[in-house]
């Protein structure tokens, strides 16, 4: 029997996704690099929240390098600012889009309120860079309160006279977090407005339904993320990985099914695969690396979820990934 191996010609199912506040964890981390592993090829993408997009990460692994922009969708009101997003990412060269569809109110988050602090209304940099540099909302802010954001890095605004207020980012990221967060869903026949605005593959992030599943394939996107938000936004929400064999058996052979939430090794992804994903994501464990080691500690955890994904294929006769298929798993009502 040949050895366990992934493909040299496909990327590993493994995409290290965006996860919100990245800098956080590496604030002097240089995203602008490609990562190259050989092997396998991984691909990676940029969130919104994250880092500024003149730090994008290219996706590689594919013949073609292309690069993967993740939206928190601001509501219908202020689509000048979601247009203006979208063609930055545009202009960025990111070709697909991840519309992120369950954070519209965020959820309760117990350890946020224990620590007092909220990334995303907290007055500094750390998590808004890519929002208050956007020039259609410096434009709204300025409009509405007579002065300009700052890009200063001290963090304060800068004056209609030169000068500076003295006030933090705070007043600014809560009113951005007013439009993203804006406490109401949108509705399936918003997806045109994206689609009118947006001329390359459309993903929907956090499907945990048959129903959803087959609306989205309704309204024409080419793919979906089977996800619960790593369990942070609604508490005793379905697991996703026993959502995903029914979304799977409904919409897989006609839109392309992506597994999030919960992935920590190789026998996850073994697991995510066999049920009918083509690849999954993973975000939490990437960032443990990035806090303590920076890039190369992104590096490390990278390199050893794929070793284990391989290893685990190994001990389980699996020759590639074709192989992994529903009949190899056993559940755990049978072993009684």
């Amino acid at each position: 029997m040949a050895p366990a191996r992934i493909p040299s010609q496909d990327p590993a199912p493994v995409l290290p996704t965006s996860a919100g506040n990245n800098d956080s964890c590496s604030p002097s981390f240089d995203a602008s690099k490609h990562f190259h592993f050989e092997p396998p090829s991984l691909v990676w993408s940029l969130q919104d929240l994250g880092y500024p997009d003149s730090q994008g990460i290219s996706l590689i692994g594919v013949t073609e390098p292309f690069r993967l922009s993740e939206l928190y969708w601001p509501s219908r009101e202020d689509d000048n600012i979601t247009i203006s997003l979208l063609k930055r990412a545009k202009a960025s060269g990111y070709t697909a889009l991840f519309v992120t569809l369950d954070t519209y109110v965020l959820g309760w988050r117990p350890s946020d309120l224990d620590n007092g602090y909220n990334p995303f209304i907290h007055p500094d940099h750390i998590g808004v860079e890519i929002r208050l540099t956007d020039p259609v909302f410096q434009k709204q802010f300025k409009e509405k309160h007579g002065y300009n954001i700052s890009s200063a890095p001290s963090g304060v605004y800068q004056s209609t006279q030169g000068g500076t207020t003295g006030a933090s980012l705070g007043p600014a990221a809560r009113e951005w977090a007013k439009i993203v967060f804006p406490r109401h869903s949108h509705s399936w026949e918003n997806v045109e407005f994206l689609k009118k605005h947006w001329d390359g593959p459309i993903v929907l992030k956090g499907i945990q339904s048959v129903q959803d599943a087959k609306k989205c394939v309704e309204v024409g996107v080419q793919g979906i993320v089977v996800s619960n938000h790593g369990g942070r936004q609604q508490d005793g929400g379905a697991s996703s990985l026993g959502m995903l064999p029914k979304i799977v058996d409904a919409v897989g052979d006609k839109i392309d099914i992506i597994f999030d939430s919960g992935i920590r090794c190789g026998a996850d992804i073994i697991k995510a695969i066999a049920l009918g994903a083509k690849c999954v994501l993973i975000g939490r464990p990437y960032a443990y690396g990035l806090a303590l080691g920076g890039e190369e500690g992104v590096r490390h955890v990278l390199r050893a979820m794929c070793g284990d994904l391989t290893m685990n294929m190994h001990l389980a006769g699996l020759r590639d990934l074709h192989e992994v298929t529903r009949d190899i798993l056993v559940k755990e009502a049978d072993l009684v």
